[in-house]
């Protein structure tokens, strides 16, 4: 009898065990890392190196999955300071504050220290470029989940090492993923959601070089406001070896739009569904006085003489290309000039050709600098069956997502979608929506399928761009 009841006993407890071995495997993933689960602050973030303010921004917002505590790993100065001002002023924020807890190293050897402690399960990085994709690469070889800010890289030479990152990481199972907020306006997501209607848009033309299927032109400026502050750059900012040129800078939004919008859900191979056509640079000039406004310094430091043309500032931080990818025509260019006029801010302008229409985002003075999606009757349909049909696509289809759409005409053939305001949350706000975005791929344990081999070619885009402008 006795010994029947410890073989019950003995079972129970094997039993017990074998229950809690399985709990305990079921959230490692296969490396042997805790697997992400969604928990309250399991999500520990490193911040490397902040010199520019989307590194901030990345924390604009709380996220229950976050951990409060963030492990800033940095080398003093003037960025570094910038950086905790802003965290501090979203903490003390009348309206929704934040409660960051900000544990900061300032040392030279930021990097290595940040590596060596593993504070942190996921690195966020936004600044200087130079060493960006260093700092990728090392991270990734760290079994360290990163979150980039745009460009993961500026110069041809260091494409491989960006490849090198991403195959790595499958190999860790980590992630690595560059932060895409244009994906996140409203207006854009419109034009790639009626994209897809073919009684709206019909097909998407294979274009031409002097038409392309596809245009997106970004208008940007050095001195803005961020977050009710006037902005101060570092003068690195002006320096292409360090932050890049504007032909792979702000072209990485416009790329990944263009992949995103043609082509959603597919994977594209760098190696065959990209030619690259055309490609230019120009600079944008700035005056010492103009200069010293947005960086508050006195003067030029020794490493922008190169760029000085009597005493004025040459910044190649304008380019345009123009390219096919899976066999249709493309066009991206990016401008910058030095202030945006009165009541205006950074622009876009987008045009997407059908067989049926054509969906123009605009943003200029008439639309009171505000993006607005027009459509464009082409193919000598009856206007007022097309209207009906547009409406009932808007207000009916995209409408059961995004209640208050509407279509009013405004020209011979022509519509705009009208907006309600609450959906235009704007660009500091999308952070937060990308952030969301990454957590649930924490959690899922890796990316949709497309995101790493198109984040691949986005990337040899730019590259192929800056060799071909470099040559013109």
């Amino acid at each position: 009898m006795e010994s029947k009841k410890n073989f019950r006993v003995n079972l129970l407890i094997i039993t017990t065990l074998i229950i809690s071995f399985q709990f305990m495997t079921s959230c490692v993933d296969p490396s042997g890392k805790a697997a992400f689960t969604g928990a309250e602050g399991e999500v520990e973030i490193i911040t490397l190196q902040p010199g520019h303010f989307h590194a901030a921004l990345v924390l604009k917002s709380m996220h229950p999955q976050v951990n409060p505590l963030v492990h800033v790993y940095a080398s003093d100065g003037p960025e570094l300071a910038g950086h905790l001002r802003l965290i501090e002023s979203y903490n003390n924020r009348a309206d929704n504050p934040t409660s960051w807890q900000l544990e900061v190293y300032k040392g030279e050897d930021y990097l290595e220290r940040s590596i060596r402690e593993r504070k942190g399960n996921v690195m966020v990085t936004a600044g200087n470029n130079a060493r960006k994709t260093d700092y990728i690469l090392q991270f990734i070889e760290a079994g360290i989940n990163v979150l980039a800010d745009k460009p993961m890289v500026i110069s041809p030479e260091n494409f491989d090492k960006l490849l090198r990152a991403f195959d790595l990481a499958d190999q860790q199972g980590v992630l690595l993923y560059d932060i895409m907020t244009e994906r996140s306006e409203i207006n854009t997501n419109l034009q790639r959601r009626l994209s897809q209607n073919v009684d709206v848009f019909g097909n998407l033309i294979e274009g031409t070089p002097e038409e392309p299927a596809i245009t997106k032109e970004s208008v940007h400026h050095f001195f803005k406001y961020v977050s009710g502050a006037p902005l101060v750059r570092p003068p690195w900012f002006f320096d292409t070896e360090q932050q890049g040129e504007g032909i792979v800078d702000v072209t990485t939004h416009l790329v990944d739009l263009i992949q995103w919008q043609l082509f959603p859900g597919q994977i594209i191979d760098y190696k065959s569904d990209i030619e690259m056509l055309a490609a230019s640079r120009w600079p944008t000039t700035m005056s010492p006085d103009e200069f010293k406004r947005v960086t508050q310094l006195p003067e030029y430091p020794d490493y922008l003489n190169k760029y000085l043309k009597n005493d004025t500032l040459h910044v190649y931080s304008n380019g345009e290309m123009i390219y096919k990818l899976k066999g249709k025509y493309a066009k991206v260019s990016v401008i910058w000039d030095y202030e945006a006029p009165e009541g205006a801010g950074d622009t876009h302008y987008s045009t997407m050709r059908g067989t049926r229409s054509d969906l123009i985002i605009k943003q200029g003075a008439e639309e009171n600098y505000r993006a607005v999606l027009y459509v464009t009757l082409k193919d000598g349909s009856d206007p007022d069956v097309f209207e009906g049909v547009l409406v009932n696509a808007v207000t009916a289809d995209l409408g059961s997502e995004y209640p208050g759409l509407g279509v009013t005409q405004v020209g011979e053939n022509m519509w705009s979608v009208s907006v309600p305001d609450k959906y235009r949350i704007g660009h500091e706000a999308h952070f937060g929506e990308v952030m969301e975005r990454f957590l649930q791929y924490l959690v899922d344990g890796k990316l949709p399928e497309w995101e790493v081999p198109n984040m691949i070619s986005k990337y040899y885009t730019n590259m192929k761009a800056l060799e071909m402008a470099r040559e013109e």
